[in-house]
């Protein structure tokens, strides 16, 4: 009977496939089992099912309420999404509402980013409601404006070219040491050119709209009033920001250290900005902005994307993780765009070793405005030295996708962006011992090659400062500063911008200190200008060591490419140096200096006992106006007029050396 009902109940391909289930697991054999088995056992069996049936039915019941709720969200997910999303808006609303009724002022910064990002969200709203219908309404207007668009263009440029003569002409007749700035800048734009790989194949749309758009950003930073008090304030919330930092390292490394060694006082700061930007990937912040200003880019320039793309992230991040924003599409690339790439990375700073460099006391606005300014150059130069002659695959393509990260939530994406970091300080903490102990071998060496010859104190600072003076002083420093920015341009080309940066820090110091300018025959620190101009010129990877770790990380994304990504390398380290002088041109020709103010006023309201630039300043307008004759000392000017001068002339020889002390 048993063989009958197996050979009954046998599976074939058929059984399967309707879904027949194996007797092997049926009821029956259950059954058979537990008579088997004899009465005891198949009562306990038989209660503990009923036990465990009893058990479900009861959490069956419990959750059903659950159940229902799951359901009704799901159900309800979009309307339930509008709803508290409304919800948050109107508690934002009362916050906004309540912050600038109390102090408006105050609540200054928080009308910025609230229209700001008002103005984005409703663009967004607009164009994916409306777009459609705008454009079709604009359409005739754009065929009308292609038909004329031949002459027009021609009318364009003239015009630009007027008002940016006159406007020239205007601004160099109060400053005239600006017009070496621009005469720099133009030599640097035809030097270039005459490095490029194809005259013929340049496309000057995107060298002339990318030079355009970096004098625009330069100008609208550095000499409109909104724009100079906006990078300032946002320079100065990132110093703010940045003083968090000391909350972790000294709880770690303690306050001592903290305050006395470098390592612990700059290095940590590069750990929580990069834990920062590794959260802000993960909200998708970073791939927005990134993308708009990509967008910009790419429509103004008629560049790719994908080159576009990648030298619009080198603003926030480094030589290295920029190009990963492009990764899938590296392997199709021309030669050109991945130059583009390089130039891209060699001609600005990452986001995590610019706040090291605030720390140093380098000023965050110049820092900011150097990174936003270079991207547009950056990509203008690139395609003036090695302009596109292949077809490029991405030509046309209106956008490419970013990934927003592998991280599951926001606490995994902060600890993945400090442990990144790690690596990353532990170079340019190497670096920096090897890179200053190689320094002081070469100098050594060359001091003792220049002895023997009798040329004392011959070092490589010494060397730059008399080979680059003629560059420094093209840029717009002036000729006393020259051999000091020469000598910094120097250690940023052939060893990096990090010692760099140090090295300027501390001219920067001893001149908010009030020091003599002079030590002997020893500068000790340059003026406003030239600080301005070489905060510029440094600001960018583009140095020898940088070579190796562009042409590591490309090679790890794309093995097969080497030869071309070698091929490239040092014509886009050349078009890097390049981009940060000219940068830095920009700089000179737009800086304003610093009034210092009524120097009686300044005089009558401190007491003396420390110095300052202010005071060395005014001081040396005192010392001016003062004239020594025949024993007795009178002054000229405003000066004159003042009964206090002698008292403070006194003073002020306290601290500074002049011949009007000597009475």
């Amino acid at each position: 009977k048993e063989l009958l009902e197996m050979e009954g109940n046998q599976i074939t391909l058929a059984s399967l496939e309707k879904g027949t289930d194996n007797p092997a697991f049926s009821f029956k054999g259950e059954k058979r089992h537990y008579e088997d088995c004899g009465g005891p056992c198949s009562e306990s069996r038989e209660e503990r099912r009923e036990g465990k049936g009893r058990f479900s039915s009861y959490c069956r019941k419990a959750l059903q309420p659950a159940s229902k709720a799951k359901h009704f969200c799901k159900a309800h997910a979009k309307v339930l999404r509008r709803v508290v999303l409304g919800l948050l808006g109107v508690a934002y609303l009362c916050y906004f509402i309540a912050a600038c009724y109390l102090n408006f002022q105050r609540a200054l910064a928080l009308v910025v980013m609230t229209a700001v990002v008002a103005f984005f969200i409703c663009w967004d709203i607009f164009k994916k409601h409306c777009g459609a219908k705008v454009l079709l309404l604009l359409c005739p207007i754009g065929k009308c404006f292609q038909k004329s668009w031949q002459w027009l263009k021609w009318l364009l440029w003239v015009a630009l070219l007027a008002g940016l003569i006159v406007w020239l002409a205007l601004d160099t007749g109060r400053n005239p040491e600006q017009l070496i700035s621009l005469g720099g800048f133009c030599f640097l734009v035809l030097f270039l050119f005459a490095c490029s790989k194809h005259h013929s194949a340049v496309s000057w749309r995107a060298v002339f709209w990318g030079l355009g758009l970096e004098f625009l950003l330069g100008l609208f930073i550095l000499r409109t009033t909104p724009g100079t008090q906006a990078f300032q304030w946002l320079g100065d919330q990132i110093q703010y920001f940045l003083g968090y930092t000391t909350a972790g390292s000294s709880f770690v490394f303690g306050n001592t250290l903290i305050e006395e060694v470098f390592a612990f006082q700059t290095l940590p700061i590069i750990v929580f900005f990069s834990c920062v930007m590794s959260i802000l990937y993960y909200l998708g912040v970073m791939q927005w902005l990134i993308l708009k200003i990509s967008w910009l880019l790419q429509v103004s320039m008629g560049t790719t994307p994908t080159e576009t793309l990648s030298v619009a992230g080198n603003i926030f991040v480094g030589q290295t993780e920029a190009p990963l924003l492009i990764r899938p599409y590296l392997t199709d690339m021309t030669l050109s765009e991945i130059h583009a790439v390089m130039t891209g990375g060699f001609s600005t700073i990452a986001g995590s070793v610019m706040g090291a460099y605030i720390s140093f006391g380098i000023d965050a606005a110049s820092l900011i405005a150097a990174s936003v300014m270079a991207a547009p150059c950056a990509l203008a130069m690139a395609k003036l030295v090695y302009p596109e002659v292949e077809e490029s695959k991405f030509k046309g393509k209106a956008s490419i996708c970013l990934s927003s990260g592998e991280e599951q939530n926001i606490l995994e994406a902060a600890s993945n962006g400090a442990a990144a970091s790690v690596s990353l300080v532990a170079n340019i903490a190497a670096n920096l011992i090897a890179f200053l102990a190689v320094l002081e071998f070469i100098n050594a060496t060359l001091c003792w090659f220049g002895e023997m010859v009798d040329i004392k104190g011959l070092t490589f600072q010494v060397i730059c400062s008399y080979v680059l003076m003629p560059v420094a002083f093209l840029m717009g420093a002036d000729w006393a500063d020259s051999p000091l920015v020469a000598e910094l341009l120097g250690i940023k080309i052939f060893l990096n911008e990090f010692v760099a940066y140090q090295q300027l820090a501390t001219y920067k110091k001893n001149r908010l200190m009030g020091l003599e300018e002079w030590d002997g025959n020893r500068k000790q620190w340059i003026s406003e200008r030239a600080e301005s101009i070489t905060t510029f010129a440094l600001c960018g990877f583009a140095n020898f060591s940088s070579i190796g770790i562009t042409l590591g990380g490309l090679a790890s994304m794309v093995p097969q490419r080497k030869g071309d990504l070698a091929s490239v390398v040092l014509r886009a380290l050349l078009t890097g140096i390049c981009v940060s002088m000219l940068n830095a041109c920009l700089a000179g020709l737009l800086h304003v200096p610093t009034e210092v103010g009524d120097c009686a006023v300044f005089f009558s309201t401190t007491n003396f006992s420390s110095t300052s630039y202010t005071m060395y300043t005014c001081c040396k307008q005192l010392f001016a106006s003062s004239v020594l004759q025949n024993g007795t000392l009178s002054f000229t000017g405003s000066w004159a007029e003042q009964a206090e001068s002698v008292l403070w002339l006194t003073e002020c020889c306290r601290h500074y050396n002049h011949t009007s002390c000597a009475g």
